[in-house]
């Protein structure tokens, strides 16, 4: 089975890494140069080099040049894993056996843009890891292999994304996808539309802190822009301050203090900040700030 490649970011780095571990027909890979919107962003060019899998560098798709090199490679699919803009008809008719996208939502539930982002922000407990046949819509193609993974209290974007959950689930997925797809052995689930909700794309105002928030809504707003995200921040004398990771704490003597006061420092001399129902520790920020005991951010 030939298969063609497409991605630009740290999950389609790590896919085309093991889709290479499992011998899979390479026949080529498309992939972007770092445009800066990414925060993730990888580039794939020294892999393919390694491996001397051709690479096609664009930005478009979808144009006439890069459906030519596409179909002159003859894939018989194409995985499409990290790539934000949208397939037309014409790219999407070239392989028989389809392009499969991926998804780390529960769909036909949460598609759209940052969806583990959006999940640790909103708290949720769950999400998937899903593939998916592309069609011309957003992330509302039949589903090909959806596994749920837990999230706890302790995750943020890094321990989900980058270095354990999603990546290690979706990578046991390929390895029975890739097998079962060359003998034809699949099946196709039509999404339930009926069921279907988007997030949409986050702005810089969504990672703001606001200290009139809840402690916990503050807390899930880091866990989800942490590395190897932008970060959540706050302004302090009209400069952005980055905040990487916090601590829920139970702390007295606050019920008459504002939002936003510096209520103390934990052992560490990390801030302890009063929130709208308790205080939140800020383990990690960047630049430090320099401030005492009643003063606020």
């Amino acid at each position: 089975m030939r298969v063609l490649f497409i991605g630009t970011v740290e999950f389609s780095l790590q896919m085309l890494k093991f889709l290479i571990s499992l011998d899979s027909e390479l026949v080529g890979v498309v992939t972007g140069q770092d445009r800066g919107v990414n925060s993730d962003f990888a580039d794939l060019a020294p892999v393919c080099e390694e491996y001397r899998i051709p690479v096609l560098v664009c930005e478009n798709v979808n144009s006439p040049e890069a459906l030519g090199w596409i179909r002159g490679r003859g894939p018989d699919v194409v995985f499409c894993f990290g790539w934000s803009r949208l397939l037309k008809k014409d790219f999407l008719q070239i392989p028989a056996l389809g392009v499969i996208g991926y998804h780390p939502a529960e769909l036909p539930m949460n598609r759209g843009r940052h969806p583990l982002i959006w999940a640790l922000v909103l708290g949720l407990k769950r999400t998937a890891s899903t593939f998916f046949f592309m069609d011309e819509g957003a992330d509302s193609g039949d589903i090909l292999s959806q596994q749920l993974v837990d999230i706890s209290d302790e995750d943020d974007a890094g321990t989900l994304y980058t270095k354990t959950k999603v990546i290690d689930v979706a990578k046991k997925q390929l390895a029975d996808i890739v097998p079962a797809m060359s003998k034809g052995h699949f099946m196709r689930i039509p999404q339930n539309n009926l069921l279907a909700s988007s997030w949409r794309k986050r702005g810089m105002k969504d990672g703001e802190i606001d200290w009139r928030m809840s402690a916990g809504t503050i807390h899930n707003l880091v866990r989800g822009l942490t590395h190897p995200y932008v970060g959540a921040h706050f302004l302090f004398n009209e400069k952005p301050i980055k905040v990487w990771k916090t601590r829920l704490v139970d702390f007295v003597g606050v019920e008459n203090a504002e939002p936003g006061k510096i209520a103390g420092f934990s052992s560490e001399g990390n801030l302890i900040v009063k929130c709208a129902d308790g205080c939140i520790e800020l383990s990690i920020v960047d630049p430090v700030v320099e401030t005492q005991k009643g003063d606020y951010l």
